[in-house]
């Protein structure tokens, strides 16, 4: 636990995106057989595509997933500046960890042969991992509470203990429309920073992002949590007199750097992140074919 302003005439045209975005063949159907590290891939590629494989999967646990949209992205180990997304097609429940498709910064596939992506995916994903090298995994989402929260002046009140989790971590994004303008890129970097972690997407939903796939999964999850908790707490107000409590406010500094300080050594979120490996090996998850 412990741890807008361009307009539709703006966004960027489907012949204006990277070549291998538009021209992509449909997702491949896939087998049960489980699949061998390929030759061409060091150790450290296929266990974080193992790894992103398994978030995809506990997205979808959750009910965070929004059919074949939004996004999970993972930087590849190494000097190349690559990422992995899903393919565009596949349910959160599909991916797995060969079928995951390698891009560069400029939205190009890297292996010949893969399936296509999400544009989207590209103009928000790829900016995050230029610009912020620390942030290894990038997590969309849609959620009815995330969005529900996106749409309200206020933002995440600061109202529960999940709420203050990553007070100091939270910024804001206007929205400009479907996120098919480059131009965004340059906005969103910037509402983002050099030291937050999650993005309220106003109108939209959430950006979680970690040094770490586990890191971004339980900021993601808490993130959504919280929204869940605030929405069902201005639902059951009732009528005068009924008014939200919130703590002091050096109650939620404390909160805040109590829950940054983490438990242990372990780094944040990967108790969590092992446990609910252990639970899709229990549900017979194939992930990690």
């Amino acid at each position: 636990m412990f741890g807008e302003g361009a307009g539709l005439q703006d966004a960027l045209p489907a012949t204006q995106l990277p070549s291998r975005i538009r021209e992509g063949k449909q997702p491949m159907q896939r087998t049960a057989q489980a699949a061998a590290v390929p030759a061409h891939m060091t150790d450290a590629e296929w266990q974080t595509r193992v790894d992103l494989a398994a978030c995809y999967r506990m997205i979808a646990m959750f009910g965070l997933d929004d059919l074949i949209y939004t996004h999970i992205s993972a930087r590849v180990p190494g000097p190349e500046e690559h990422f992995l997304l899903n393919p565009f097609g596949l349910l959160y429940e599909e991916v797995t960890a060969s079928n995951l498709v390698k891009v560069d910064l400029k939205g190009e596939i890297v292996d010949p042969g893969t399936d296509p992506i999400n544009p989207a995916g590209f103009v928000i994903h790829s900016c995050v991992h230029e610009a912020r090298p620390d942030l290894t995994c990038v997590i969309h989402t849609h959620t009815v509470a995330g969005v529900a929260v996106s749409c309200q002046e206020e933002g995440l009140l600061p109202m529960t203990q999940t709420a203050l989790l990553y007070r100091d971590l939270i910024g804001y994004h206007g929205y400009e429309g479907l996120a098919l303008n480059m131009s965004e890129q340059e906005r969103l970097v910037a509402d983002l920073g050099a030291d937050k972690h999650i993005l309220i997407l106003r109108n939209h939903g959430l950006l979680a992002c970690g040094r770490t796939i586990p890191e971004a999964f339980i900021m993601c999850y808490y993130v959504e949590q919280a929204c869940r908790m605030q929405v069902a707490a201005q639902a059951g107000r009732g009528g005068v007199g009924q008014g939200l409590v919130l703590p002091p406010e050096e109650v939620q500094a404390l909160a805040h750097k109590q829950a940054m300080g983490g438990i242990g050594q372990t780094a944040l979120g990967t108790r969590e992140f092992d446990a609910l490996k252990r639970r899709l090996a229990r549900q017979g998850a194939d992930y990690e074919r």
